[in-house]
């Protein structure tokens, strides 16, 4: 088996959709209405992505990919903040998933290091990010990796229903 992580391009857009839809399915199972992940499309995901990659604004905003044996299984998309922090000294990471067959096997973990890595090399003093406030899963992973809860709360109804995140931060120092 061989890892790769490196910056994503324009033509893994597909790929990185078919991630979100496959994470989501099995990560938010019973923490968002079975409706709305049935109701997750390929294509208008791809098409977010398509947009974003041709925005990024390397190394301050972006998104990794991890190939494995040849194929996109995982990715993150940071940028500066978008809270009520400074933007020029804390980065965000808006996503990071990975396909539920290589959950348990460290490709999580080495997309986390590398995205955190390089908003360092970015020159971000600290970062964010949020989870579901239920994402047991998920936010044991995070303060595995040395992520604290920093207070921040929010309730999202974007999708038409209620979503409670909480944030999490940690120092890039």
């Amino acid at each position: 088996m061989s890892q790769h992580i490196r910056p994503a391009a324009p033509a893994d857009a597909g790929a990185l959709a078919r991630v979100k839809v496959a994470s989501w399915r099995a990560a938010f199972r019973g923490l968002m209405p079975e409706s709305h992940l049935a109701g997750l499309d390929v294509a208008a995901i791809q098409a977010t992505w398509d947009r974003v990659l041709g925005e990024t604004d390397w190394p301050r905003s972006g998104m990794l990919a991890l190939e494995r044996d040849g194929a996109i299984a995982g990715y993150s998309h940071f940028y500066p903040t978008d809270d009520a922090d400074d933007p020029s000294s804390v980065g965000m990471i808006g996503s990071l998933y990975t396909l539920p067959q290589v959950w348990g096997t460290g490709a999580g973990k080495a997309l986390m290091t590398r995205v955190v890595e390089t908003l360092a090399e970015a020159g971000y003093a600290e970062a964010s990010l949020w989870v579901l406030v239920d994402n047991r899963r998920a936010r044991a992973f995070y303060e595995g990796q040395g992520w604290k809860d920093d207070g921040g709360r929010d309730e999202d109804r974007s999708d038409g229903f209620l979503v409670s995140k909480v944030r999490y931060r940690r120092s890039l120092g």
